[in-house]
């Protein structure tokens, strides 16, 4: 079989899979399956669906809903008929789904339920070129069509040959998706990814990796408007393996149902998993304690030297097998990105037997730039570039990459474009890095988020922020210091750590004001903070901090759809606070 040049002909590999792959719904325990054949069925019944609503090659269709079958559904019929897909956020409110769909002159909006379907048709109305909106699962109301009547009636017979007859619809160089970037800072900006662009980077990908067969299973629950989790979907597809479907709340109950072969996750996805084996390790009885801690260090005393003795199986069949468990007991390996990966977090698991391999990209690029690889994964460093793609570090430190994986450009936006992408054809990514000796990339920081002080000095708070979430006590960190004389820093607690501590110190817990304010509890994490600023020069010291009465979270804008932090949204919220640490000079409270 020929490589596939469109994501049609990667559907064509899928369905032509032997033994047949499928798609599993196993949203709410319920794993409905359906093989290949029925999902062949409802792409090209989708397809002729949307053709007869007047969906012709290049109209942009928006797409709005969770992980499940019908989402790759919705998208393959798209591609059969040279449509862009246009996916949106769950979690975006109604003035963001508007932007997006206006910005991208939707013809359609496919929405999941009603709940979603509200925010749409409140957006309807800022939206000139939306012509149909279609629900997904419910009774539609008046003006908006539910799925049944718009699927076209075929037959599973009958599907193979629609699908083949549209394939030569669609050329590489044709537009797939424009993807809105959920960014922390400023409007999101469509970034349009050919077919090439999504092909190159999946066969390219793939290539380096021990992707699971046609007889194993994967789990997404990732979101699929994250282009991540939609590559690693596409590698899967072209590799003809089975895929399970779930939110990300179901995640660690599917894990232990599905046993998945592989899965991609955020690295907070990690970091709770991290927290919550550590704490349970740390609540036990003092024996259990006393074993645990112990099997800790030598599953870590076995990754750094290389050497797996007789204790280490011992704690391997004790402890060890037990976390693999928590995670189906059958995991190849596992995908982190959208982030960096806390080395700490990495070391561990790695050491115990969980295979988180670190990669790096942007949706610009489709997305994955670097990863790295089950033949030799380097924690810490986010891996060497795929087959095809250049990687080079600009004079001030900037990461810039070009090749196939390279976007078209941003939808509506020539001059983001040329500021992105260089005449010489390398994309901008705005990450600072660095190549090792083996060309193997680590990032340190965002180009936009290094603070330069009063007094000139360059930080890059990614790494000390970092350093701060290394304790269990503290969820979130944020440092703040840009034209300013000195570093401050918002905290989140970890109030689920603090509280069994604040009980143990006979302090109440009942008011979060009051406790983050106790005494006890300031001189807690002054000593936290005193820790990290022992390891950094004296510029980047973290000379203030404040604690935060809740956590930051996507409803409430902090955070993006891949838990990454907006440092504008929280210095506009929390402000007050910092302008507070500044007003009082350096030398008052550090609390």
């Amino acid at each position: 079989m020929s490589a596939p040049t469109t994501l049609s002909e990667v559907f064509r590999n899928w369905r032509q899979a032997t033994p047949e792959p499928a798609l599993i719904d196993a949203r709410g325990g319920a794993d409905r399956r359906l093989p290949a054949r029925e999902v062949s069925r409802l792409v090209a019944s989708l397809a002729l669906g949307l053709e007869k609503l007047g969906v012709k090659k290049g109209d942009r269709v928006a797409l709005i809903s969770g992980n499940r079958p019908e989402w790759h559904v919705v998208d393959f019929a798209l591609h059969h008929l040279g449509a862009v897909n246009v996916p949106i956020y769950t979690t975006l409110l109604a003035p963001q789904i508007a932007h997006i769909m206006k910005d991208s002159g939707a013809k359609v909006c496919i929405a999941e339920n009603p709940e979603l379907l509200a925010k749409v048709l409140e957006a309807k109305g800022s939206c000139p070129d939306l012509a149909h909106v279609v629900l997904m699962e419910g009774q539609p109301p008046q003006g908006v069509r539910s799925w049944s009547d718009v699927c076209a009636p075929v037959s599973e017979e009958k599907a193979p040959e629609i699908l083949e007859s549209m394939v030569p619809r669609v050329s590489p160089q044709d537009l797939a998706t424009i993807i809105y970037t959920s960014g922390t800072t400023g409007e999101p900006k469509g970034a349009m990814l050919t077919h090439d662009n999504f092909v190159f980077n999946a066969v390219s990908s793939a290539s380096v990796q021990d992707w699971p067969p046609h007889s194993e299973v994967a789990l997404s629950f990732l979101p699929l408007s994250h282009v991540l989790e939609r590559l690693v979907d596409y590698i899967l597809f072209y590799k003809g393996a089975t895929i399970a479907y779930c939110g990300i709340l179901e995640a660690g109950e599917a894990l232990r149902r599905i046993r998945p072969h592989l899965f991609t996750a955020v690295p907070r996805f990690y970091e709770k998993v991290y927290d919550r084996i550590m704490a349970e390790g740390a609540h036990g009885s003092p024996l259990k304690q006393k074993i645990f801690q112990a099997a800790v260090e030598e599953a870590l005393r076995a990754f750094r030297t290389g050497k797996k003795g007789l204790k280490y199986r011992l704690f391997d069949a004790l402890v060890y097998k037990k976390i693999r468990n928590a995670f189906g007991g059958r995991l190849r390996f596992s995908i982190s990105g959208g982030a960096p990966l806390p080395v700490y977090v990495g070391e561990f698991l790695h050491a115990v037997g969980i295979y988180v391999l670190e990669g790096y990209g942007l949706t610009e690029t489709s997305p994955v730039i670097t990863v790295n690889t089950t033949k030799k994964a380097k924690i810490g460093t986010v891996g060497p570039p795929i087959p095809g793609v250049e990687v080079k570090i600009a004079a001030d430190g900037e990461i810039l990459t070009r090749g196939r994986h390279v976007m078209k450009g941003y939808w509506n936006k020539p001059e983001a474009t040329r500021e992105a992408i260089d005449p010489e054809g390398w994309f901008h990514t705005g990450d600072i890095g660095e190549l090792d000796e083996e060309g193997y990339l680590r990032i340190t920081d965002r180009k936009k988020d290094i603070l330069v002080t009063a007094g000139g000095k360059n930080i890059a708070p990614q790494p000390i922020e970092n350093q701060l979430k290394t304790s269990k006590f503290v969820e979130n960190a944020v440092l703040f210091g840009d034209r300013k004389p000195y570093v401050v820093a918002l905290l989140v607690p970890n109030f689920e750590e603090l509280t069994h501590w604040a009980q143990a110190k006979g302090i109440p817990t009942d008011n979060r004001e009051a406790l983050i304010n106790h005494p006890a509890v300031l001189e807690l994490y002054q000593g936290i903070v005193d820790q990290v600023n022992s390891g950094l020069a004296r510029f980047e010291t973290i000379k203030k901090f404040r604690l935060l009465p809740e956590p930051f979270t996507m409803d409430g804008g902090e955070l993006t759809p891949t838990l990454k932090v907006k440092r504008r949204v929280i210095l506009q919220r929390y402000g007050h606070l910092v302008d507070a640490m500044y007003s009082e000079g350096e030398g008052g409270s550090e609390r």
